[in-house]
């Protein structure tokens, strides 16, 4: 019985030992942030895994935004109940937050994001996911220009046909783009708007609005399509997490039009929300190993996938998402694997 009772705690002291987070050897015992660190690099100077934040993360309700993560702030690292955790002491540089019934201060500095936003602020503006053909056939469309002209700029003035939504007076203006395609089930997972340039309605008479190209990517044509800005703004403050369900994916393209994929490379992934992706998810790339010829018995052979990076979704649409290539060990291509880290 002693030795049942015995080889039960051993068990569940090792189960403990597995399951804790493994630290990154070397690691700091404390780190004071600075101006141009992210969630995730921080993550990688504790971590083995750096999306297993959360299962160490600690946060102080006695501080404002326990969540959030300022330049000057300290982490420690602590052990709790034998676990490991990190705290955070608020540093002077975000500005002081006074409990009074009268003051309160407003921060001066902005939160640490969770990825390099440098990588994906001029992607989030030139991209944008549209469900249907349909949804482009049916949405409002550039119908002339001023002076009867067919191409118009910056600065021009343009006409467009359709039902607006008098609560906007801004639009982007589109063109229909590449059409995503399940590789597996010839499903169609949506169609990607680009980006041709944005404007002001000014006036509006019977279905046809003036508008005032603001800005543009490339001369807009009669055809094009307008619909109102995109309000999702990127949240920058989401944890690294590994996703809830098992994830089986594919990278089906590379916005910015490369074959060969890389560190802070954009990805567009054949999974969105509906598969239980979120934006924070965590997601390691695997190599699609090459089948050949085994010459000894004249099979056809495929090597193993290969782990060759981590990426993080940022966006997420109902059947795809973007992901950002946060590390990577080797070059990466379209159709590529994904799947939990």
């Amino acid at each position: 019985m002693r030795k049942s009772l015995l080889a039960l705690l051993l068990l569940t002291a090792s189960g403990l030992v597995q399951a804790q987070v493994q630290l990154r050897e070397g690691h700091p015992q404390r780190y004071t942030v600075v101006a141009g660190d992210t969630l995730w690099d921080i993550s990688g100077k504790f971590l083995s895994e750096p999306w297993k934040w959360r299962e160490v993360w600690r946060a102080n309700p006695q501080v404002s935004d326990p969540d959030l993560i300022y330049p000057g702030d300290s982490l420690s690292l602590v052990y709790i109940d034998g676990q490991p955790r990190v705290t955070l002491s608020r540093g002077e540089s975000r500005g002081t937050i006074k409990l009074s019934p009268r003051v309160r201060s407003t921060p001066t500095v902005e939160a640490i994001p969770s990825i390099p936003l440098g990588a994906i602020n001029a992607f989030l503006i030139s991209n944008r996911i549209v469900d249907s053909a349909e949804q482009f056939q049916t949405a409002p469309y550039i119908v002339a220009g001023n002076a009867e002209r067919v191409l118009s700029g910056r600065g021009d003035r343009i006409y467009a046909r359709g039902t607006l939504d008098p609560e906007h007076s801004v639009y982007g203006i589109f063109r229909q783009g590449k059409t995503y395609t399940d590789p597996e089930t010839k499903e169609v997972l949506g169609i990607n708007a680009d980006d041709i340039g944005g404007g002001e309605i000014v006036a509006t008479e019977g279905d046809i609005s003036t508008m005032v190209l603001q800005r543009s990517t490339q001369e807009v044509r009669l055809g094009d399509r307008l619909f109102s800005s995109e309000e999702r703004a990127i949240n920058s403050t989401f944890m690294p997490a590994a996703p809830q369900t098992a994830i089986e994916g594919l990278i089906v393209d590379v916005p910015r039009g490369v074959t060969q994929i890389g560190e802070y490379d954009v990805v567009t992934l054949n999974r969105g929300k509906r598969d239980g992706l979120a934006e924070g998810n965590v997601l390691a790339i695997f190599k699609t190993g090459e089948t050949v010829r085994d010459r000894i018995t004249g099979e056809s052979v495929k090597i193993p996938d290969e782990r060759a990076g981590l990426l993080m979704v940022f966006r997420t649409y109902d059947k795809l998402s973007y992901g950002l290539v946060l590390q990577a060990n080797r070059s990466m291509a379209i159709m590529d694997k994904v799947r939990n880290p």
